[in-house]
């Protein structure tokens, strides 16, 4: 399905989103990587000790992590990822969301289902023994956040990098209306195929296909191959203004919106305070951000741009207020460290009009 042909600016969602007609229980699955995030404030300066790129996520080894995390003080650990956290986001709206990764059989992994399961959602995760035996044990984020509010990641995958095809289970799959890939795990060969199973398994069920993009050095790496999905894999394309520009290979936002245009999905454009561009049948409409009183901690952003998105695409909204939502769900991670919204997101999204029942 191709949204932009079918959606006016502000329609109602189409079939493909949860209707009658499709009879999916679950409003989005997503595939990604399971991660536990070990996250502090820290100065320029520590930043520059660790070797991390500012603004930026790093794959990292183990010990650069442990070596990481030995230089954080008091570090604070929430069970996260970044798809995870879209759909602890929904889950928060009232939604329903499942999420498919690769933990180790150990501590951490248990630890992180039941953490994600007590945030209300479905989680099949695939227990690698291997994993464990093999020492790479459940993955981990180190984030450090600087005064500017920037946030700064190094990735150590670990179990997550074991997720193959018949580790993303199709009966679960199937369930959902919107299945969310997450850009990140495109950096693991076996991932990847892992998830092109679970797009065709959506299609073949009549669901639709998110892609986040993730992050400006994930797209650079794997510009083609990204290329490649918006051709048959992909309904729903979302990223910033940096990764929407790297994708399409241009100079300007006005350029990569006329890119995106070309392909026919339905792209919505993060651009922090400046707000996002949807594009929509009459065309691209810029929606203003969501007022913040401070901006404290940008980790989560995304992630709850996209909850918020995802969960008016799959209850009623169309593309305009669907964005007017992801940008609430945003503003409100914004206002606070980690990457979990700490107000009630459901009250939140009442007060702005944008539930529909």
């Amino acid at each position: 399905m191709r949204e932009t042909e079918t959606m006016t600016e502000n329609d109602a969602a189409p079939p493909v989103a949860g209707s009658d007609e499709v009879r999916h229980d679950l409003d989005v699955v997503a595939i990604g990587s399971p991660l536990l995030d070990v996250i502090q404030l820290a100065s320029d300066a520590e930043l520059t000790q660790t070797g991390l790129a500012k603004g930026s996520m790093t794959l990292i080894d183990l010990e650069t992590a442990k070596a990481v995390q030995r230089m954080m003080a008091a570090p604070r650990f929430v069970s996260g990822g970044s798809v995870a956290n879209t759909t602890a986001g929904i889950a928060e709206l009232g939604g329903s969301a499942g999420f498919v990764g690769a933990v180790a059989d150990d501590e951490v992994g248990r630890s992180y289902a039941e953490h994600l399961q007590k945030a209300g959602d479905e989680f099949e995760p695939h227990l690698s023994e291997t994993a464990a035996g093999d020492g790479l044990g459940t993955g981990r984020c180190v984030v450090l956040i600087t005064e500017d509010a920037d946030r700064t990641m190094g990735t150590y995958l670990g179990a997550a990098s074991t997720l193959t095809p018949a580790g993303v289970p199709s009966a679960f799959v199937a369930r959902a209306s919107i299945v969310l890939l997450e850009g990140y795990l495109w950096d693991v060969q076996a991932a990847k195929e892992a998830m092109r199973h679970a797009a065709a398994t959506a299609h073949a069920g009549d669901g639709s296909v998110a892609l986040s993009l993730s992050d400006p050095f994930c797209v650079d790496r794997h510009q083609r191959d990204f290329l490649e999905l918006l051709l048959d894999d992909v309904d729903v394309l979302l990223g910033n203004e940096e990764e929407m520009t790297m994708l399409f290979g241009t100079s300007s936002l006005d350029a990569a919106v006329s890119a995106a245009e070309e392909t026919g999905l339905l792209v919505v454009i993060t651009r922090g305070a400046r707000g996002a561009v949807v594009l929509t049948a009459q065309g691209p409409v810029e929606v203003p951000a969501a007022e913040v009183e401070r901006v404290v901690d940008t980790t989560g952003a995304g992630d709850l741009f996209a909850a918020g998105f995802l969960f008016g695409l799959t209850h009623g909204l169309g593309p305009v207020d669907c964005t007017r939502l992801g940008g609430l769900c945003a503003a409100e991670v914004i206002s606070h460290t980690g990457a979990r919204p700490e107000a009630d997101l459901k009250a939140l999204a009442s007060g702005a009009g944008l539930l529909t029942g």
